[in-house]
């Protein structure tokens, strides 16, 4: 019984997995398990394969070595019809915002959700201004995201991050486009918000500073393994 359970509450697990980009070895003999609602960092030099292994995580790169689970998904029998189910699961949040720059703040959430099935107006309209008030933004929600400071598209993006209600955050140098007070603010309101929402969190950070700031689980990509600090 109590084995099951310990199954369920795991958000990502995977176990001895290689982990290719084009054909090339980035990361071997991966093994991460992330609780529900646990908080971690993933750090190491750029390049050292952070990226990859988020990628693999979301599925635009395919695990073809070893075992993987993230969200309830199996990671080696993903098909092209489950990636977009998986990433209902899954909220992202990148370093470059990777917001649409022709659509208000507004629109840029409706827009999610209607790619992630979502058909009913008025609830689509109720998810996304909520999401918006829950990062503070919805002043802006009929801006335009050009028209926004750096930090103010951050918290664009993580609300749209919510706006499935994932089980899972991956947060790729969600701070490295910021100045430093500026990340702290969203840091603390990444933290909350996931806190709020009983949402896991996957960082991807070499900003160190804001590791001792905002203390949690470190796990370190590092000649090409991941290992626990």
């Amino acid at each position: 019984m109590y084995k099951t359970k310990n199954i369920v509450s795991k958000v990502i697990t995977i176990s001895n997995a290689q982990i290719y980009q084009q054909q090339k070895l980035i990361l071997k003999n991966v093994w991460l398990n992330l609780e529900e609602t646990e908080f971690a960092y993933l750090i190491g030099k750029t390049g050292s394969g952070k990226s990859s292994l988020l990628k693999t995580l979301y599925g635009e790169i395919l695990l073809k070595e070893g075992e993987g689970m993230v969200a309830g998904y199996n990671l080696k029998r993903l098909t092209k019809e489950d990636i977009p189910f998986l990433r209902r699961k899954i909220g992202i949040v990148f370093q470059d915002f990777q917001l649409l720059m022709d659509r208000t703040v507004l629109q840029n959430m409706y827009f999610v959700l209607g790619a992630t099935g979502w058909k009913d107006k008025s609830l689509i309209h109720k998810r996304a201004l909520g999401c918006l008030q829950l990062v503070g933004i919805e002043s802006k929600a009929n801006d335009y995201p050009n028209t926004l400071s750096g930090g103010e598209q951050q918290r664009v993006s993580i609300a749209r991050a919510l706006l499935n209600q994932p089980k899972l955050i991956l947060a790729d140098e969600p701070t490295g486009n910021l100045d430093p007070e500026t990340s702290e603010e969203i840091m603390q309101l990444l933290i909350a918000v996931a806190k709020e929402e009983k949402t896991a969190i996957l960082m991807a950070t070499h900003d160190m500073q804001m590791v001792r700031s905002f203390p949690g689980r470190i796990i370190k990509v590092e000649d090409g393994e991941l290992k626990e600090v």
